[in-house]
């Protein structure tokens, strides 16, 4: 992408204040920006496949995407990630070069810059001190995925909605709504926590009805966060 285009403004503002890229320099993220061109997907889309993902890097501009495993047999679908703006995929084909199952996929429209592993690479070797970010970055990930098999090996269904619910809450702010997640589906939180729809709707509207949560054209509010993280332990 060249500083002349229409987007890049627009480009470098998310990555300034994007968990992965914030702390860099302006001058490295311009530089950084040449290797990276820009494409749109339309939400429902397959935005990366597995083949894409171990030649290529992605960073998201706008819009979130669903990051999957799926089961060829029985069609079941499990979500290992949600992505937002400022956040990158495949960065793990970045450290090992291999095949991964994981297909991602557009929940909204969605803008993305994407560049070859071997350049991104090369980008590295000239700019180590992104790794003060890109490890952190990664750990965290990691995190979650360790954070996922806890909950579907010691947790019910209820208590792994609320884990979900309470990870997804914005800090400092009153009463607490729920980001990244808000507007999903229900089916799709379903495959967040390997469940089906029709459980994740008995547990929601029970506690709509215990006023532990609020629902309003499809976004969530928290009421009672004493109550949620009670279920989160149970």
């Amino acid at each position: 992408m060249q500083p002349d285009s229409l987007r890049y403004v627009h480009c470098l503002k998310v990555l300034k204040q994007s968990p992965l890229f914030g702390g860099l320099e302006d001058i490295v993220l311009r530089d950084m920006l040449r290797i990276f061109h820009y494409e749109t997907y339309i939400k429902g889309e397959t935005a990366i496949s597995p083949e894409q993902a171990s030649d290529s890097l992605y960073i998201i501009i706008s819009g979130r995407a669903k990051v999957s495993v799926y089961n060829p047999d029985s069609g079941r679908e499990h979500i290992l990630f949600l992505l937002g703006p400022g956040d990158g995929f495949d960065l793990i084909s970045l450290l090992d070069g291999d095949w991964h199952d994981a297909v991602a996929t557009a929940l909204d429209d969605m803008e993305i810059l994407s560049t070859t592993v071997q350049k991104a690479r090369e980008w590295l070797n000239q700019h180590p001190d992104f790794n003060r970010a890109f490890l952190p970055y990664l750990g965290r990930q990691m995190h979650g995925l360790a954070n996922q098999v806890a909950d579907l090996s010691l947790y019910d269904t209820e208590a792994r909605l609320a884990r979900l619910i309470l990870r997804h809450l914005v800090p400092d702010k009153l009463p607490q709504a729920v980001s990244l997640i808000n507007d999903l589906s229900q089916e799709t939180i379903a495959s967040m926590i390997g469940s089906v729809r029709v459980v994740v709707t008995r547990h929601l509207s029970k506690w709509k009805q215990k006023k532990v949560i609020s629902s309003r054209h499809g976004h969530w509010t928290l009421l009672d966060l004493q109550a949620l993280l009670e279920k989160a332990e149970q």
